[in-house]
Parts: structure tokens; C-alpha cells; sequence
């Protein structure tokens, strides 16, 4: 099970009333939250391995440098990340809390940690679980390994081809061509203009990929686009040159071999006490430590 952390702890603390305090009066909705869906998940799934992949770059050099308008909307002067100033502490009590209980968190320096997410699940031989907000992971699906998606906006729907192909009219694993073609706003990618939603997902089931539309384009062919695509398209070309690396996953980062097995009982145990008393973590602690047994009951 991969989880993408901090598509997670954004949906905790948007999604847990900021009145959620800490015995000294600081915010911990976003903690209580993330503690309650990774406890969900690990209960409902039993998965035997678990990883809480982290940002070491929210906005790297190399996406905005292929497309300048990546993320953009979400940076203060000077380019950094817009964050809401309650949040960042309790990210960091996120990361301690995971690390007495013994959830190994990795992020690999310039890269997001859809990349890292990429990289593990694609080297990975067995079942993969990935949990996370962010519908760009969707393009990593595969029905053969299995690699699903647990989606945390539809209340951890699971994402396979199959319903990713339902949901979008679209071959299972064209997740992020469709969104190049399409655009995606929550990331600053501006697709092609005039082509909305169902003209993109009929370009990716005709073509497969960018590189295929391309190769369609140069060899003057006309079938397979749809009224008025092909004129839209030709006006994109040096947009459909660099926007697929933004929005394909890295699946090939060097990292080491992770210590990801689930743990069954707090590596720090000690550690844990004092942040539960600290923040006022009990409840969801045993919520945690309650679904840690259950994965391993069998």
C-alpha cells in the first residue's frame, strides 16, 4: 500500500473542522484526519507492506520548465507553495507520528511524491494499493499486477482499468494523456484549446497516446479526429511536445530497498506516548493501533 501523504493530510485538514485542538489549543484536524483515513484503509485492506510517500519537491524545475503555468495558481511571491500557515506544523507532527509507529515515509530529492508513488508501484511484482486524492494517479492503474487505486474523494471508490475506462470513456492506463489534451486545472496544465473532455478521451481511445495523435498529425492522415480537432491540434503542437512530461508519472527514480513492512506494534512506543499526550492523539491512536492488529490477525 503506497500512500500519497500529502494528497492526504490536505483532504484531512480541509475535511476535519479546524476546531479539532490539541490540550494547548493548536490546531490537529489535519492529524486526527490522516491518522483516521490511513487507519481506515490499512483496516479495510490488510495490506502487508506500507509506504507514506512524501513531496522533496512540490513543483519541480523540470515540469515547469516544460510547462510554465504548472501549479502556478498555487505559489505566493517568490514561488512558494501556498500553504494554509496552520497546516505545515501539522504536517510535522504527521511525520513524527508515523515515524514512532514505524510507517516508513520516503521522498526523493526534486521529485513529487506522485513519483515516488510510480517508481515503487511499477517495481513492485505483487498487488499494489495506492491511496490518494489526486485523479493523475489514476494513470498508473493495471488490472494484470493489480495496481489500484483507493480514491479518497469518492470514499476510497477502487480505481482498475475497467472503472477508470467507465468513468472517462478512455483505455484504462491513458489517464494522463487525456489530461494533457483535456487540461487540468487544479494543476495549472491549460490542455489544448477547444478540446474539451469527450473530444480528448475519443483522441486517446483512437491514437493511445500524444505520441500517437503526433504521428497521426504528421502523416496528414484525417480519420480518427473528431470535427475541428485536427485544426486545434496542429495549433498545439509545441504545447503536446512537453506537456506529457508533466503529467506522466516518473516511474523510474533510483531508490534503495525500504524498510515498508506494516508494522505491528510502535517502533518507538515512547515516542508515541509523548506525542499522543502532547497533541491529544489518543483516540485515533487506538484507531490506528486497533487496525495494525487487525492486518495482522490473519
Amino acid at each position: 500500500m503506497l500512500l500519497d501523504s500529502p494528497a492526504l493530510w490536505y483532504r484531512a485538514f480541509y475535511g476535519v473542522p479546524s476546531s479539532v485542538r490539541s490540550p494547548q489549543g493548536e490546531p490537529v484536524n489535519a492529524v486526527r484526519g490522516f491518522l483516521d483515513i490511513v487507519a481506515r484503509v490499512i483496516r479495510e485492506n490488510r495490506p502487508a507492506r506500507l509506504v507514506a510517500t512524501i513531496d522533496c519537491d512540490w513543483r519541480p524545475a523540470f515540469r515547469v520548465a516544460a510547462v510554465p503555468s504548472y501549479k502556478l495558481h498555487r505559489t505566493i511571491e517568490g514561488g512558494a507553495e501556498a500553504e494554509p500557515p496552520e497546516l505545515a506544523p501539522q504536517v510535522a507532527v504527521i511525520l513524527e507520528v508515523c515515524r514512532a509507529l514505524g510507517i516508513c515515509d520516503v521522498g526523493v530529492p526534486g521529485y513529487e511524491a506522485d513519483d515516488v508513488i510510480g517508481t515503487l508501484a511499477m517495481r513492485e511484482t505483487g498487488p499494489v494499493d495506492i491511496v490518494t486524492g489526486d485523479r493523475d494517479l489514476l494513470q498508473l492503474v493495471r488490472d494484470d499486477r493489480p495496481i489500484r487505486v483507493l480514491y479518497a474523494v469518492e470514499k476510497m471508490k477502487v480505481y482498475g482499468e475497467v472503472e477508470v475506462t467507465a468513468k472517462h470513456g478512455i483505455p484504462g492506463r491513458a489517464y494522463a494523456d487525456f489530461a494533457v489534451l483535456r487540461g487540468d486545472p487544479s494543476d495549472g496544465l491549460p490542455g489544448v484549446k477547444g478540446i474539451g473532455e469527450k473530444t480528448a478521451a475519443a483522441l486517446v481511445s483512437r491514437f493511445g497516446s500524444i505520441e500517437g495523435v503526433m504521428a497521426a498529425l504528421d502523416s496528414g492522415a484525417e480519420d480518427g479526429f473528431p470535427a475541428g480537432a485536427r485544426v486545434k491540434l496542429e495549433a498545439a503542437r509545441d504545447y503536446l511536445a512537453v506537456a506529457p512530461a508533466v503529467s506522466r508519472v516518473v516511474c523510474d527514480l533510483q531508490m534503495p530497498v525500504l524498510p515498508d513492512e506494516l508494522p505491528r506494534a510502535p517502533k518507538d512506543p515512547v515516542a508515541l506516548l509523548a506525542l499522543s499526550d502532547r497533541w491529544g492523539l489518543e483516540s485515533p491512536l487506538e484507531r490506528m493501533l486497533q487496525a495494525l492488529e487487525a492486518a495482522h490477525a490473519e
